[in-house]
């Protein structure tokens, strides 16, 4: 499986009074590491959404294990860890400089039509995602 890495550097605005990155930029983070990860294997979401299909995050799990705090050089590794051809999970870990897991968590996805929400199929509308994704699965 294909390991995405993201070099991060903390900006102040992204702490907190206790001088570490608030907890919910964490998830902004992720979202960087995904597109990455997307783009790595030769799609955008952008290619989504000029169909008028999104991909919403239907849940997400995050574990903090050590703080990250301002001036702070970190990497997101992002990974696809499971797919279903409906139901995409991404995992991911943040690195502080020291090589140590700081965060990690992952994040499930449908996509949808953006008018109604209504789900679909990543396997039937986006074919191509679709052998991508079971690659990737497959150590491809």
């Amino acid at each position: 499986m294909q390991k995405v890495k993201t070099p991060i550097e903390v900006r102040y605005q992204e702490t907190d009074q206790m001088g570490v990155v608030y907890h919910a930029n964490y998830l902004v983070w992720f979202e960087i590491g995904r597109t990455k990860l997307i783009e790595s294997l030769g799609f955008q979401y952008t290619d989504m959404e000029k169909h008028d299909i999104v991909s919403p995050v239907t849940n997400a799990n995050v574990q903090f294990k050590k703080p990250i705090r301002y001036g702070e050089k970190v990497c997101i590794e992002t990974w696809l860890e499971a797919y279903n051809g409906i139901r995409t999970t991404y995992s991911y870990c943040i690195r502080n400089e020291k090589d140590e897991i700081a965060v990690s968590g992952t994040t499930e996805h449908v996509i949808v039509k953006k008018d109604s929400f209504r789900p679909l199929s990543l396997r039937k509308t986006f074919p191509a995602w679709h052998q991508a994704y079971m690659k990737q699965l497959k150590g491809e």
